[in-house]
């Protein structure tokens, strides 16, 4: 067989749901040239077949910042580092909401709130996040999702019982990569989390970082893990070096590497949303809109946690010249966003 023609029988093998095995995946790793489009091309067919065309929108409010006590290398909001990044404590109810409405407004149809630290406080700050949680469903038509750390069953189930649908949390990279990112706490705190949230009868949010210093073979290993854990959703930010950082001086990710690594996910992940997060904009570069092309079907828009995003409605010009549609809650923001 040719190249194209080993891509295609790959892509077969997808649809006809069948799993690539690690040794199928980096055989499509090695594709360069006009082969490496081919494989874009495949990544967008099994997108297509498996969850359709449509965009996922998401956004987030850092709802408490700073004083991590994790070292994790490339985290502005580490307390092992020397960063300008914004600390305070845990944001009160009532900007949880408003941020909520503002999100639904750009067209997200999840919301995630997200705090600093390995835990959240059982107490007051949980119970703060859970009223919030009973008011932005109630209120809004946006679905409310937390990232708050590693966290036990316990706490997942509260979190469920005040109307969170989904969590979020990370893996970061390979689980033979993390010891050069982080030392303070264990990969296997993090898969803990993901079964506790599973358990507790919640959706699990969980990807990584790319251009960390992992090689291919452990972008594969770690959407691997995935794939093994069955979590619900993955997104995909890429390294945006934060001065003051262990990883300050790190090289960009290229956008090729960028568009593989969305590519080779798709490709083992199949049926998964793939939203492409942080990172994008100073990554991608030019290429943002072939995000979609090589099997994301989901972005986040507005800021990130301690960076700065596009403006929305640069994001809405990017799905209307793509003549994509958007899911979820988005109907009246896309109305809007296509008058003249």
């Amino acid at each position: 067989m040719t190249t194209r023609e080993r891509i295609a029988h790959f892509a077969d093998k997808v649809v006809d749901h069948f799993p690539l095995t690690e040794t199928d995946v980096m055989e499509l790793a090695a594709a360069t040239g006009p082969d490496f489009f081919f494989i874009l091309a495949e990544a967008n067919r099994i997108k297509e077949h498996f969850v359709g065309t449509a965009v996922h929108l998401c956004s987030i409010i850092n709802a408490k910042s700073g004083r991590c006590p994790e070292n994790c290398a490339f985290c502005a909001q580490s307390a092992h580092h020397d960063t300008n990044a914004p600390v305070y404590a845990l944001v009160d109810e009532e900007r949880m909401v408003a941020c909520a409405r503002e999100a639904e407004q750009n067209g997200s149809s999840c919301y995630g709130i997200i705090t600093s630290g390995t835990t959240i406080s059982k107490g007051e700050e949980l119970e703060r996040i859970c009223r919030a949680i009973r008011r932005i469903k109630t209120e809004t038509g946006i679905t409310p999702s937390c990232s708050l750390g590693i966290i036990d069953f316990e706490t997942a189930s509260a979190l469920r019982d005040a109307g969170m649908e989904t969590y979020h949390h990370n893996l970061e990279t390979a689980r033979s990569f993390f010891p050069n990112i982080c030392s303070t706490h264990n990969y296997e705190e993090d898969v803990a989390t993901v079964h506790a949230v599973k358990q507790a009868g919640l959706k699990v949010c969980c990807g990584g970082i790319f251009g960390l210093g992992e090689t291919v073979a452990q972008r594969i290993e770690m959407a691997l893990t995935l794939r093994e854990l069955g979590v619900d959703s993955v997104p995909l930010n890429f390294l945006n070096p934060i001065e003051g950082t262990r990883l300050a001086g790190a090289s960009n990710i290229t956008p090729m590497e960028c568009l593989q690594t969305i590519a080779l996910f798709r490709f083992i992940l199949p049926t998964k949303r793939i939203t492409v997060c942080g990172g994008r904009e100073k990554n991608l570069r030019d290429l943002q809109s072939w995000m979609f092309l090589a099997g994301a079907n989901g972005t986040m828009i507005g800021n990130y946690l301690t960076t700065t995003g596009r403006d929305p409605d640069q994001d809405w010009q990017m799905l209307r010249d793509l003549e994509l549609t958007v899911e979820g809650c988005c109907e009246k923001r896309g109305d809007k966003s296509g008058e003249s």
